[in-house]
């Protein structure tokens, strides 16, 4: 009998069941980002999260709803009871409902309260407002408590994009080849004023604010002095920081948004390496994680965000660049890519839209070969 049970053993071993497989191959990290739904359960949370991890999940960077302390509990509870980390993904400077005080305003003097830029949701409000810094801090600091959290995710920690990605010029009717005033913040009061403070300078003054280096500087610091106060608090409370960041974060980050998050004081970085968005093809994605790893000495893992085609046969129909991303046969590329660059691992937008014939070549580009 004990010989019978050693070559059913030895057979599942040779044909890569997972008992066995399991010990012997190993994979890099994958995290996923993902929204809730709005029909969501428990169960359907529940396998979601076990889908993923079998195919190589470590981590789940989840939208349950803003800071809705209830939903993330119940979401981080099912990740850890699945074996996932938990990443509490929360955007920030997004608000719809905020006093109107809270907003930035842009170089017309047109608040976005009441004028957005691009879409009706980019009320954005400004992040040198006393206010909105408290809230933030003390709004991330309630679901850091959630005892199952791991991270705080931060997302759309930044200005309005002063320039698209060149991918999505067309999907507006724009060419932005320079800074335009209607999404050029923060111009508000308290901005105005402190940064003449600091620098002597009346911006409102200067022809063309685009060509004045310490402004663009001060708004760098304005994003890096909110992200470090909400990190400092997040870390008081014993949980990480994480942070969905824009590539570069020199060749885009910082001219398109304003965000030099090489200097934040955070634990982790997933760049949204969207090749589409910038009209790159899949290899570019190993290009900017290189720059990506370099911009922080190597010292913080860096985690490779891909854009995925659902819809990927039909992709040469798709106008909408946001419904482009990668197709299965441009997996491998993309993960190799980032890993030979120095990335940590990859992060998967959105794992809910990789399709069977993504997940087979996905499965296989995670692999560590010994």
């Amino acid at each position: 009998m004990k010989i019978k049970l050693l070559l059913a053993a030895t057979v599942a071993c040779v044909l890569g069941f997972s008992s066995c497989s399991n010990e012997s191959v190993k994979t890099i990290p994958v995290y996923g980002w993902q929204g809730e739904g709005e029909e969501a359960t428990e169960a359907s949370i529940q396998s979601d999260f076990k889908k993923w991890k079998d195919h190589g999940l470590v981590g789940m960077c989840y939208n349950a709803g803003g800071f809705n302390v209830e939903k993330h509990t119940r979401a981080a509870k099912i990740a850890h009871a699945t074996g996932l980390e938990y990443h509490a993904w929360i955007p920030a400077m997004l608000k719809g409902d905020a006093d109107s005080t809270w907003y930035a305003v842009n170089r017309k003097g047109e608040s976005a309260y009441t004028v957005q830029a691009y879409v009706p949701y980019y009320k954005c409000m400004c992040p040198n407002n006393p206010d909105v810094i408290n809230y933030l801090v003390t709004e991330y600091s309630k679901i850091a408590e959630i005892p199952e959290v791991d991270f705080i995710h931060l997302d759309y920690i930044r200005y309005v994009d002063v320039i698209l990605a060149r991918g999505l010029w067309d999907k507006y009717g724009l060419v932005m080849n320079e800074e335009y005033p209607t999404a050029d913040y923060c111009y508000c009061d308290k901005c105005v004023a402190d940064f003449k403070a600091e620098s002597g300078i009346d911006i409102k003054s200067v022809e063309d604010p685009s060509t004045c280096e310490e402004w663009k500087q001060f708004r760098y610091n304005r994003i890096t002095s909110l992200v470090n106060k909400i990190a400092a608090a997040v870390h008081a409370k014993g949980k990480k920081v994480s942070a969905a960041v824009f590539p570069g974060p020199d060749s885009y980050a910082k001219k398109l948004v304003r965000q030099e998050w090489n200097k934040w004081d955070i634990d982790a970085f997933f760049p949204m390496n969207y090749n589409d968005f910038y009209l790159e093809p899949a290899s570019w994605v190993g290009e900017i994680t290189k720059e990506e790893v370099a911009s922080v000495n190597g010292k913080k893992p860096v985690y490779s965000g891909l854009f995925i085609c659902r819809d990927w046969q039909n992709k040469a129909n798709i106008k909408d660049p946001e419904g482009h991303g990668l197709i299965p046969s441009e997996i491998g590329e993309a993960v190799r890519g980032s890993i030979e660059a120095g990335a940590a691992g990859v992060a998967l937008f959105i794992p809910a839209n990789m399709t069977d014939e993504h997940w087979a070549e996905f499965d296989k580009a995670i692999q560590v070969k010994p």
